[in-house]
């Protein structure tokens, strides 16, 4: 099982904070982002990891340098989003693969459990993504996105919601794709429409839901890996001071 951790964006809300480093580098209870992944990472016995890194590269590279570590850079980040960045790693793409937002960080017992799936497509869904939203705001209705499950199943994500029935869990930027299907992932990728908009993007700005979504419209079904808390996400300056929920 191999590991790919999205590490290109600019993180322009966390400024000053990232004017001369990577979103990742940053410091959350004196430890960076980075360094929070790699450590779980480590404890779940994942040693097989991939880097896609964009902004300040150098930076993130040097401070990596004694990590055994793949790297692989987007070097459009200033004007592509996620799914760009993953797929700059497409050599890598040859097993079993957990792919991690770079931003994000979470307890051990949460990376065992999106490992232990057996599913093709899996994706990480907090319940009690409530409690961490309203540490972040007034109302996390403004912030969160849909997710609807049928018979286990995820069937929407990635949509503004009308109201918190619309809303069975939020997705975290933890994901799992089998190496069965991984190649017609990847194919599925490298033959979408490059003139087309997907939920008002761009290809090359696409959303990670929007793809996600695309694979449970037309290519597999998406399972989600349910957790009730244990991570945060930092965003922005103000997320520094949200506390990680059980």
């Amino acid at each position: 099982m191999k590991m790919i951790i999205l590490a290109a964006g600019q993180g322009t809300r966390l400024r000053p904070l990232t004017n001369d480093k990577p979103k990742c580098m940053v410091e959350y209870k004196n430890k960076t982002i980075i360094d929070s992944i790699l450590e779980v990472a480590k404890k779940c016995n994942l040693e097989n990891i991939a880097v896609v890194n964009g902004y300040k590269k150098e930076v993130l590279e040097e401070y990596l340098k004694n990590e055994n570590l793949k790297f692989y850079t987007n070097k459009e980040f200033y004007k592509t989003n996620m799914v760009s960045t993953l797929f700059c790693a497409k050599e890598f793409m040859n097993d079993d693969i957990i792919i991690s937002y770079a931003d994000i960080i979470y307890k051990e017992e949460v990376l065992e459990k999106l490992i232990a799936s057996k599913d093709d497509f899996s994706v990480v869904v907090d319940k009690e993504w409530k409690a961490l939203w309203s540490q972040r705001m007034d109302n996390p209705l403004d912030d969160a996105e849909t997710l609807k499950v049928r018979d286990s199943k995820i069937v929407e994500l990635g949509k503004k919601p009308n109201s918190y029935d619309e809303i069975e869990g939020q997705y975290i930027g933890l994901i799992k794709i089998s190496k069965t299907i991984l190649g017609k992932v990847i194919s599925y990728f490298e033959n979408l429409d490059k003139d087309s908009l997907y939920d008002g993007k761009d290809f090359e700005n696409m959303y990670m839901t929007s793809f996600i979504q695309m694979m449970i419209d037309d290519l597999c079904d998406v399972k989600p890996v349910y957790i009730n808390g244990g991570w945060v996400e930092i965003d922005c300056v103000d997320d520094m001071k949200s506390e990680i929920v059980n």
